[in-house]
C-alpha cells in the first residue's frame, strides 16, 4: 500500500479543528454511571462464551516528579512506599478479574502504562508479573506483544535486564525534547546519556522493538531545536517514533499551568515542526503508521498496515484485533465482548471497593449495533487509509451507500480539496489527507455533534 505523506499547509490551516483521536469509538466521552460491576461480569461473560486471546494493561500511577505538560493520571510522590497498598489491591483485582476469565484464553499482549510503570522496584514488578501469571495464561514463548513504558532517568542496563527477565519484549522511552532550555521550561531534566544508554540496553537484552515518544508544540521550542533532538535519536533509529502535538489545555489539567503561556511557539511554528518531522523521518526511512506514530518499513505495525491487519484501542495502534482487552488499576479503560469500561479514578474508591470484592468499575458503555458498524468502519480508515464498502456490508448486512448517504455526501468536500477520492466501492485517503485521518473519520461520528468540544486540535 502507499504509506507516503504529502504535507498541504492550506488544507491543514482550513481543517484544523478539535476531535477526538479514536483510541475507540464510540470515545471516552460516552462511558456513563450506569454501568458497573454486575453489567462488566455479564460481558465478561459472553466474552468467554466467544473465546479468543486477551490482552491486559496495567496503569502504574505513580511519578517521581512532575512533568509540566502532563495531561496523564498520575500520583507525584518521591516516597516509594506509597505504591505498596495500590500494589497489593493490584493483585486483588488481578485475583478478582482472573476468576472470571477462563484460564484458557492466551495473553497476546500486556502493557504497563503510568505515570511510570519503572517507579516500581524490581521486586515489586516481579511480585505483579508473578501474580499475573498465577491468573492468566502468559505466554512462554516470547511470541506476545508485552510492552512497557519507561522513564530513562529511572531506568538503568540492570532495570532493563529484569524487565526481559520478567518476560517484556518492547519499551517505550519518553522523551519529548533533548533541548535545555525546553526541558527546563515542562521540569524534565534528562540528557542524551541517559536516553541512549536505555536503548542501547534495550537492543542488547533482545527487545524486539524500541519506541521514542517526542512532543512538538512545548514552550520555547523553535523548528531548529526540534531538528536538532530530532537529528540524535535519528542517528541512534529506533524502530518507531511516537510524536505527539502537546495540547495545552491549563483549564483542564492543573500542573500545565506552571507554563508560562508567552513560552508557547505559534501554531504556524508547530506547523513547521511538524512539516520538518515528516520530512525527516520519510528521509531517513520511516513510514507514517498514522496519528503520531512512524516506524520502520520491517517493523510490525508497518507490515500489519500493508496487510491489512492494523488496529488501535486505548494504547494506540497494535497488531491485536482479536483481543479483549482487559485494563487493571485507577482510570484503567477496557473493552471485552460489546462493551468499554473504566475503573475509579480514586485511590481510597480503589481501595474500598477492592476490599469488598467488587470489581472498581467506575462507568462503562455497551455498544449497539451502529456503534459497531460506524466503530469497524472509523477503525478501518484510521488504521489503512481506505474503505471497501463491500466487506462492512457483508458483516453488516447493510446497503453502505443508503445507510450512510449523508455521510458520504458530506465527504464531498473533502473529496474537492483532494483529501480521498471516493468512488462507489470505497474510500481512499490521498498522501494529502493521512495527516487529517481525524477529520474524515468524524464525518462517521454520530456522537461528535452531541458533545461540547473537549478534544485536542487535529493537528
Amino acid at each position: 500500500m502507499d504509506q507516503s505523506l504529502k504535507f498541504d499547509l492550506d488544507l491543514i490551516h482550513r481543517y484544523d479543528k478539535a476531535g477526538p483521536r479514536y483510541t475507540s469509538y464510540p470515545t471516552a466521552l460516552e462511558l456513563h454511571e450506569g454501568f458497573g460491576d454486575q453489567e462488566y461480569r455479564q460481558h465478561i461473560a459472553k466474552s468467554n462464551a466467544a473465546g479468543g486471546p486477551l490482552s491486559l494493561y496495567f496503569h502504574i500511577p505513580f511519578c517521581d516528579t512532575v512533568c509540566f505538560y502532563c495531561a496523564c493520571n498520575k500520583i507525584v510522590t518521591k516516597n516509594r512506599k506509597h505504591a505498596d497498598p495500590y500494589l497489593a489491591n493490584l493483585c486483588k483485582e488481578i485475583e478478582l478479574q482472573g476468576d472470571l476469565f477462563n484460564k484458557n484464553r492466551v495473553v497476546n499482549q500486556l502493557h504497563w502504562g503510568g505515570g511510570t510503570p519503572t517507579f516500581l522496584s524490581y521486586e515489586q514488578m516481579k511480585i505483579l508479573m508473578d501474580k499475573t501469571r498465577q491468573h492468566f495464561q502468559l505466554r512462554d514463548d516470547d511470541l506476545g506483544e508485552y510492552s512497557i513504558e519507561v522513564d530513562p532517568r529511572e531506568t538503568n542496563d540492570q532495570t532493563i535486564k529484569q524487565l526481559r527477565e520478567l518476560g517484556f519484549n518492547r519499551v517505550s522511552l519518553g522523551l519529548q525534547d533533548f533541548d535545555p532550555a525546553v526541558q527546563k521550561a515542562v521540569n524534565r531534566i534528562q540528557s542524551e546519556e541517559q536516553t541512549f544508554s536505555v536503548l542501547e540496553a534495550a537492543r542488547a537484552e533482545g527487545f524486539r522493538s524500541t519506541n521514542i515518544d517526542l512532543i512538538y508544540g512545548l514552550p520555547l521550542q523553535t523548528e531548529e531545536s526540534f531538528a536538532i533532538t530530532l537529528d540524535k535519536i535519528l542517528a541512534v533509529a529506533p524502530d518507531r517514533f511516537s510524536i505527539f502535538n502537546y495540547a495545552h489545555m491549563p483549564a483542564r489539567f492543573k500542573t500545565q499551568r506552571q507554563i508560562n503561556d508567552v513560552d508557547m511557539p505559534t501554531p504556524e511554528v508547530k506547523l513547521a515542526i511538524l512539516q520538518m518531522v515528516g520530512q525527516k523521518l520519510t528521509e531517513a526511512g520511516y513510514v507514517y503508521i498514522g496519528m503520531d506514530h512512524f516506524a520502520k518499513p520491517d517493523d510490525e505495525l508497518a507490515v500489519a498496515q500493508r496487510e491489512g491487519h492494523l488496529y488501535r484501542n486505548f494504547q494506540g495502534y497494535s497488531t491485536h484485533s482479536d483481543c479483549d482487552l482487559i485494563g487493571f488499576g485507577i482510570t484503567s479503560i477496557g473493552r471485552v465482548g460489546d462493551a468499554y469500561i473504566q475503573n475509579v479514578k480514586e485511590l481510597d474508591e480503589y481501595d474500598s471497593l477492592i476490599s469488598q470484592g467488587i470489581l472498581p468499575v467506575f462507568k462503562g458503555v455497551e455498544l449497539d449495533e451502529d456503534d459497531k458498524l460506524r466503530r469497524a468502519v472509523i477503525t478501518q480508515l484510521i488504521c489503512h487509509f481506505e474503505l471497501n464498502f463491500a466487506g462492512i456490508e457483508q458483516q453488516f448486512l447493510i446497503n453502505f451507500a443508503e445507510y450512510f448517504a449523508s455521510e458520504l455526501q458530506a465527504l464531498v468536500p473533502m473529496q474537492t480539496d483532494g483529501l480521498l477520492v471516493l468512488s462507489n466501492e470505497q474510500i481512499k485517503v490521498l498522501a494529502s489527507g493521512r495527516l487529517l485521518i481525524r477529520n474524515i473519520c468524524m464525518v462517521f461520528d454520530k456522537y461528535l455533534a452531541q458533545k461540547p468540544q473537549q478534544f485536542s486540535k487535529v493537528i
